[in-house]
């Protein structure tokens, strides 16, 4: 893969396991960094990128580095066999990222999660270079609640023991760290580690783009129109990959209730995931394959289709690794004054939602209580909501608190009140 080579100011090396070709990588990575190459940062970028993603995607991506001053080195994602191909993928990073300071000698290194930080630590105890350990969540509690290490086989268990090994040297060999949430920050204090090491940026929201004054009502009825949807039916949204953690068959209970009472609901789908999947279990439900509509998008284009939403859901399952997300979509929805429905016990989810009446939480799945709160009025003050997205979700806020912790590692860099 090319390198994009294009140096300014303070050297930081950003390393992902994430790749910048994903949607994650363009909401939760590219924005921030084209921000703070505003504030005099020369970042060096290095991704791991599925190739099918890559091979779409590329040049859209070498064109916003090549705009934002980001040097991008794109390298290639391994999936199999399992753990040799990552172990492979690590070996890469670390000698890029070696062969990459000795070039351009790094004032700090900014590791996404905990593969990104095995490089990170190694770089710390090689050439002292800062770490900024941006744990993201309980990476390795995560691969267990998730079903995808299975503790019952011996090769798993060695792998998950030796990564909460590595998480207790990560808080601690670490000159500062991000947690996405204060609830996961406050089980990070318990645990020993100083408040004042971690600073709290949730996954934020480029509040430019998802700007409900972008969507003009011509837009938003041609879109109802290609996708079916008349003006009188009440639409239930969902943004975003479904994948292990969001709770699919609880959602779908939700909107059977809901269709119980309002006759003219539809359930929206803005996802890559396939229809069939969904509808599969939609009629498992008794709910009509015609009611279930799934679609996908370009990022740009996901504040019009969330504008269609009458109300929006998510329903992730609540464990112990699980306090420490920060749904992404929570922001851009609260920012396009969606009322939401989701569940407790989720990050810092359903303190945000109440303080700011973005909706309704939801704390059991059992039929009578669904059917109970779909009775209910959903507390929702559009206003709230969306002054709730500005303080907690801007992408201005969190690239003004990242500029903070960067000031914490670096001597002499521009305060955050600048």
């Amino acid at each position: 893969m090319k390198l994009y080579l294009y140096p300014v100011g303070y050297n930081v090396l950003y390393i992902s396991y994430d790749g910048m070709t994903d949607p994650l990588g363009q909401s939760q990575v590219l924005p921030y960094l084209r921000e703070l190459s505003k504030e005099g940062f020369s970042f060096h970028l290095i991704s791991f990128e599925k190739p099918e993603r890559y091979q779409q995607n590329k040049q859209a991506i070498q064109q916003f580095c090549e705009e934002a001053g980001i040097s991008w080195y794109p390298q290639q994602y391994r999936k199999k066999p399992p753990v040799l191909s990552t172990l492979r993928d690590i070996r890469t990073m670390r000698k890029l990222a070696f062969d990459l300071h000795r070039k351009h000698y790094f004032h700090l290194v900014h590791c996404r999660s905990y593969i990104s930080a095995m490089v990170g630590l190694r770089m710390k105890k090689r050439f002292d270079t800062p770490f900024l350990f941006d744990m993201r969540g309980f990476w390795a509690d995560e691969r267990v609640e998730g079903g995808i290490w299975n503790l019952s086989s011996p090769v798993y268990r060695i792998i998950y023991n030796f990564f909460k090994r590595k998480e207790s040297e990560f808080l601690e060999k670490s000159d500062h760290i991000i947690s996405l949430t204060e609830r996961a920050r406050q089980e990070l204090v318990s645990r020993g580690t100083h408040g004042e090491r971690i600073t709290v940026i949730p996954c934020c929201a480029d509040l430019n783009l998802f700007n409900p004054e972008n969507v003009t009502v011509q837009d938003k009825q041609q879109l109802r129109n290609q996708l079916g949807i008349s003006d009188t039916d009440f639409v239930l949204g969902y943004v975003g990959s479904i994948g292990t953690w969001y709770m699919l068959e609880e959602m779908l209970d939700y909107f059977s209730v809901l269709q119980t009472k309002q006759s003219s609901a539809r359930f929206l789908f803005v996802s890559g995931e396939k229809r069939e999947n969904i509808v599969t279990k939609a009629k498992e439900r008794g709910i009509n394959p015609d009611h279930i509509i799934v679609t996908s998008c370009s990022h740009d284009k996901v504040p019009l289709h969330i504008s269609v939403f009458d109300l929006s859901i998510f329903f992730i399952r609540p464990t112990y690794s699980k306090m420490a997300s920060s749904p992404t979509k929570q922001g851009e929805l609260m920012a396009m004054q969606i009322p939401l429905v989701c569940n407790s016990g989720v990050g810092d989810t359903d303190n945000i939602v109440q303080k700011y009446h973005a909706g309704q939480v939801i704390t059991h799945f059992d039929e009578k209580y669904l059917a109970d709160s779909c009775s209910q009025k959903i507390e929702f003050d559009p206003e709230e909501t969306a002054r709730g997205a500005q303080e907690v979700y801007s992408l201005k806020n969190g690239v003004l608190l990242y500029k903070a912790a960067y000031g914490k590692i670096i001597p002499g860099i521009i305060s955050v009140t600048d």
